[in-house]
């Protein structure tokens, strides 16, 4: 018998004595999708305005070799990467990774210019979720874009978002399986305005204009992603937590909640069950902010962990997208993809083998007790030992053995 699978049976047995099987837990995560973003493995640069700056208080630090240069480089990244993950995935586009040889402004995009993005994705089983990109564009250059004071900048933002739906139920069609359609803008003053009603407004006016064509819903879903602050925004964002939310739940949208979004005293965890209760469903982007919306590397930290557990204990799993938004230049990119949804597995999978029913009626009988006692010893049970069996079975390398091969497949590049 193998290590893993000693390991495991080991592990099976610890968690068996507390009502729990390891086996149906693995199914659970089986089943869960997560989005990788695409802008990961290029540093946020995309195909269709590779001259275009990068703005919209976005910021991509350190310049580690072996970047993807074009579409076929990035999704043989991507392929790399999900081939050291177990389950299947899902790949987040944003709008200007279009592969096209022809010259198409973001207002013009149609689905045949992502026809080699579904092609591939129907070859490695993968569904496809969809990113107008309002930012690192002239037109996005006054730091406004749905709420601009200028007309003709707003209805050119909007064509992009009716176009990017366009786009994402087209994706949902031809994959099989719903993508979500995400719409962020970086839209707010460096300094306190005097109006903020009025930018709020404006954007409120365009989001009804870019949801007046009735798409098939079956196909994809609408999501809203709100921010605290960004660079050259930081007293004020048009697209605030409160303005997303209660246009998300007057409108029957999901809600977008990226975990680097917030106050650093606000938690993301914390949120998913009372948006759940007025939203039908919800996306989340993961990532990891230090000190600010600094989009680091997922990792297995108490967030995260608390993020997992809050989805699972309140089965929202199946009313919740999950996807990562983070990018990262001074690490191996591929390694940064890899390390990001392997630490959620597991953040997942840690919280589907809690007895939950039980810890949640010593709760309601005021155990809370028993309830500290409980949390904080099942820190230590073996899930990493659930895990690399989970991975075995799919084929998948476990433990840190992935790392050998990323650093081979590092080797091999000329880039």
């Amino acid at each position: 018998m193998s290590s893993i699978k000693e390991h495991y049976r080991i592990a099976k047995n610890f968690y068996a004595q507390i009502g729990i099987n390891t086996d149906e837990a693995i199914r659970r995560l089986r089943e869960i999708k997560i989005s990788l973003q695409c802008w990961q493995g290029d540093d946020v640069e995309g195909f269709l305005f590779k001259e275009n700056q990068l703005s919209g208080g976005i910021q991509v630090t350190g310049n580690y070799p072996g970047k993807a240069r074009n579409a076929k480089e990035l999704r043989e990244d991507l392929k790399f990467a999900l081939s050291l993950i177990p389950g299947n995935h899902k790949v987040n586009l944003h709008a200007i990774y279009a592969d096209t040889k022809e010259k198409v402004d973001l207002d013009k995009l149609e689905p045949k210019h992502f026809a080699s993005w579904v092609k591939w994705a129907k070859e490695n089983s993968l569904g496809l979720d969809f990113n107008p990109t309002c930012f690192s564009h002239v037109k996005a250059s006054s730091g406004f874009t749905l709420s601009s004071i200028n007309e003709e900048i707003r209805n050119f933002w909007i064509k992009h978002c009716q176009a990017s739906r366009r786009i994402g139920e087209y994706f949902g069609k031809e994959l099989g399986q719903k993508s979500v359609v995400n719409i962020w803008i970086p839209d707010g003053f460096k300094d306190t305005p005097v109006d903020r009603y009025g930018p709020r407004l404006r954007l409120m006016k365009s989001l009804d204009k870019i949801f007046e064509e009735k798409l098939n819903e079956d196909y994809f879903c609408d999501s809203l992603e709100s921010k605290l602050f960004g660079i050259g925004s930081e007293a004020y964002t048009t697209g605030s937590n409160e303005f997303y939310l209660g246009y998300a739940v007057k409108n029957n949208k999901a809600i977008c909640l990226d975990s680097g979004h917030f106050h650093p005293t606000e938690l993301v965890s914390d949120k998913i069950s009372s948006v759940l209760l007025y939203t039908k469903e919800l996306l989340l982007h993961i990532s990891r902010p230090m000190r600010w919306d600094s989009d680091h590397v997922v990792i297995l930290d108490d967030e995260l962990f608390a993020i997992a557990s809050s989805l699972v204990r309140n089965d929202l799993v199946n009313r919740t997208h999950i996807g990562l938004d983070y990018f990262d230049g001074s690490i191996n990119r591929v390694a940064a993809w890899v390390i990001g949804v392997r630490s959620v597995q597991k953040s997942l999978l840690r919280a589907f083998l809690e007895p939950i029913d039980y810890l949640k009626q010593v709760e309601l009988e005021g155990d809370y007790t028993s309830r500290l006692a409980i949390l904080n010893e099942l820190k230590t049970y073996p899930y990493g030992a659930v895990y690399d069996y989970f991975c075995e079975t799919e084929g998948v390398e476990t433990k840190m053995n992935w790392l050998e091969k990323v650093k081979n497949h590092e080797k091999r590049l000329e880039r």
